[in-house]
């Protein structure tokens, strides 16, 4: 289980520089052109593109081989990813609570947390697609 532990995270690193990657081009090419706003709700969709094929690419790789352990990772992802925002926003970008939170307010148009959603099941839907063969959860 350890070794799988370790391998989610080093996923996440890649994860995470594809999605600050992603989040630079949004904030130069498409934030300018639409908005800010906007353009992350946009931004919410292709960055679960973008999580989604890592994670086909590495669900293998991981070796987790049941239900149980690909949410597992998913879980894991989704945490690394709030607490990097959290501390990303506050402690670099010096951003207000509630500018960090808006992304994820539903009723005001904030997606992010279903792309969080998303996040976590990554794992276990490419292990399906990849048809890893699931052991007793």
């Amino acid at each position: 289980m350890q070794l799988i532990l370790v391998r989610a995270f080093v996923v996440w690193l890649l994860i995470i520089g594809l999605e600050t990657v992603h989040g630079i081009l949004r904030t130069v090419f498409l934030a300018p052109w639409i908005g800010d706003f906007p353009s992350r709700q946009i931004a919410v969709f292709t960055g679960s593109l973008l999580i989604f094929l890592v994670s086909l690419l590495t669900v293998s790789w991981i070796q987790a081989g049941s239900t149980r352990q690909w949410l597992l990772v998913g879980l894991v992802w989704v945490a690394v990813t709030v607490l990097f925002e959290v501390a990303l926003g506050k402690v670099l970008l010096a951003l207000p609570w509630e500018r960090i939170f808006e992304d994820y307010d539903v009723t005001r148009g904030g997606l992010l947390g279903f792309g969080l959603l998303f996040m976590l099941l990554s794992p276990m839907l490419a292990g399906k697609v990849r048809k890893i063969k699931s052991v007793a959860s």
